[in-house]
């Protein structure tokens, strides 16, 4: 029998792929009706242990968070390469990349997802926790993005 990896956890996040996100930011503020939020850069490897495809990656992204109550929207601008952001820019343009859920016991989480056919395409760490992409964009039109914050 498998498990819930989910179990009935809220979404968390929306994250969205941009080609300029400057300029995605400005429009989602003024629709949003709320101010531009500050750019952040994902870490360097070293420091982020950034791996695409079980192997490290120099790949970064730019980052951005609109603060919607209970979710974020997230804006995600490739930065170098190989990463499922950039793939999802290549193949697809600004497009919805991922749906993402908050987890306790990323290890265990990643296990039962990988029992639901869901395999690890990409991980890293970040200050005060850890994300994981597992592949569901075939079954479910969008990567699942796991957090875990300590």
């Amino acid at each position: 029998m498998t498990t819930s990896p989910l179990n009935s956890k809220p979404v968390t996040q929306i994250g969205l792929i941009v080609g300029d996100i400057e300029a995605t930011i400005q429009v989602w503020s003024a629709i949003l009706g709320v101010s531009a939020p500050e750019i952040l850069v994902t870490g360097l490897v070293e420091e982020a242990q950034t791996e695409y495809q079980g192997h490290s990656t120099p790949a970064r992204a730019k980052l951005a968070f609109f603060d919607l109550g209970t979710i974020t929207l997230e804006l995600i601008e490739p930065i170098d390469e190989p990463s499922t952001w950039n793939d999802q820019l290549v193949a697809h343009g600004p497009s919805l990349h991922h749906i993402a859920f908050e987890v306790k016991g990323m290890s265990d989480s990643l296990a039962a997802l990988a029992e639901h056919g869901l395999p690890l395409v990409q991980r890293g760490e970040y200050e005060g926790g850890r994300y994981a992409y597992v592949d569901g964009s075939e079954r479910f039109g969008a990567i699942i993005e796991l957090l875990e914050n300590d």
